[in-house]
């Protein structure tokens, strides 16, 4: 009896006999004890309320893939397998639309995937650069592909919060105000030079985007779901703007700079968009409400907790650079906040999906980190006067911060 070995690894004592009827369990003293010997971990027990623990619509087939499940695989093993399997299902229709965008616009393969990362992660992005990038086809082509409503919003310093929320209007037939809504009410908007309006509209978009609601005299209205703002801003022209308050360019899960095509890039853009035709659009290959859907699977995508403490690691070391190397120490003002922290999280989240897996690895993390950081630390003026910026901050933190 002692040289039997029982399903799950576990050896059989002679001294624990059950009967011959039935299927042996090991307790838990001899499950403490092999691991120990072995220098191995339990299995993490189903707990019930763990978010990656399965929660499956069809019994059925939940109790099939156990039986044919390897015996070797722990439950959280099999749980990220599964969302692994329902991430790699539901992330086609983005493959799809990423190919069909780029069918479109040539380049631009970071601002595409950082747009669709954003809409993953229920966050607005801040675009900067310089005109004639296509950062406006870039919006609109990924409005064409979601079936969304799509509305393009032209700052100016004329105008008024209520040429974007809307505003009340008198009808003297019956002597009533009615509601007359404004472009606002869209899933895709795009704020091109954002800078160039007034901070009272600046405020009233920002609003919008962190409440998802807008206020009409006395009534309140919710926005349609999905909804994101994609804002640009252009660098290099600067009379005549208003630029954007740190704490409202902090409610911007992500700010992407874009920069100009590589030449092969260009030449390509010259043979294909050199006519007076119209630009060929983009199949619709999903509807708003699956994004609601993805959106609910990206929460259940596993992040380890080590994965978690190298995200605040990152994050701490923009409030305290000197932490990570004595040269940074006099260069930043103030670093990012938690809500740096919970962005990177949720666009790392994102980025495993568009990859197809169900976990995150610390690459993610790395990937998306400079967008996520880029506009929420602040430098002192003795690094504008050694022409360092925010970006040769963040590059050295990376480097620095241990990867897990």
């Amino acid at each position: 009896m002692a040289g039997i070995t029982l399903p799950g690894g576990y050896p059989r004592h002679p001294q624990y006999r059950h009967g011959d009827v039935g299927v042996y369990r090991p307790g838990q003293h001899e499950k403490r004890r092999y691991h120990a010997e072995h220098r191995t971990e339990l299995p993490r027990p189903r707990t019930g309320t763990d978010p990656l623990e399965l929660q499956p619509s069809d019994p059925e087939g939940y109790r099939a893939m156990n039986e044919r499940r390897d015996p070797e695989m722990t439950t959280s093993q099999l749980d990220i397998k599964h969302v692994s399997d329902q991430v790699q299902s539901a992330s086609e229709p983005f493959r799809k639309l990423s190919k069909g965008t780029h069918e479109v616009i040539v380049g631009q393969d970071a601002l595409l995937h950082r747009m669709m990362v954003g809409l993953l992660a229920n966050g607005h992005l801040l675009i900067e650069g310089v005109p004639g990038l296509a950062k406006t086809l870039a919006v609109s082509t990924l409005a064409d592909g979601i079936d969304a409503q799509f509305q393009r919003i032209q700052f100016t310093p004329d105008l008024l919060p209520a040429d974007i929320i809307g505003t009340l209007i008198y009808r003297p037939t019956d002597g009533e105000f009615v509601v007359n809504r404004g472009p606002i009410f869209s899933n895709v908007i795009l704020a091109d030079e954002i800078n160039r309006a007034p901070a009272k509209v600046q405020s009233a978009l920002l609003e919008a985007m962190q409440e998802r609601q807008v206020t009409i005299g006395r009534e309140t209205h919710a926005l349609p779901r999905p909804f994101i703002v994609l804002a640009t801003q252009n660098p290099i022209e600067q009379e005549g703007t208003y630029p954007l308050p740190e704490a409202q360019v902090d409610r911007f899960i992500m700010k992407v700079v874009v920069d100009y095509p590589s030449r092969s890039e260009e030449f390509e853009i010259l043979e294909r968009m050199s006519s007076t035709q119209s630009i060929p659009r983009v199949d619709s290959v999903m509807e708003p409400k699956d994004i609601i859907e993805a959106r609910r699977l990206v929460d259940t995508i596993y992040m380890d907790e080590k994965i978690g403490r190298y995200i605040v690691d990152i994050v701490h070391a923009t409030r305290d650079p000197g932490s990570v190397s004595s040269d940074l120490a006099h260069l930043v003002e103030y670093g990012a906040s938690p809500r740096a922290t919970l962005a990177l999280s949720l666009c790392a989240k994102a980025n495993a999906f568009l990859d197809g897996r169900g976990y995150v690895v610390p690459q993610d993390v790395k990937d998306l980190a400079m967008d996520v950081l880029r506009h929420r630390v602040a430098t002192t003026y003795e690094a504008e006067a050694e022409e360092k910026t925010s970006e040769d901050v963040i590059t050295t933190i990376l480097e620095q911060v241990r990867v897990p």
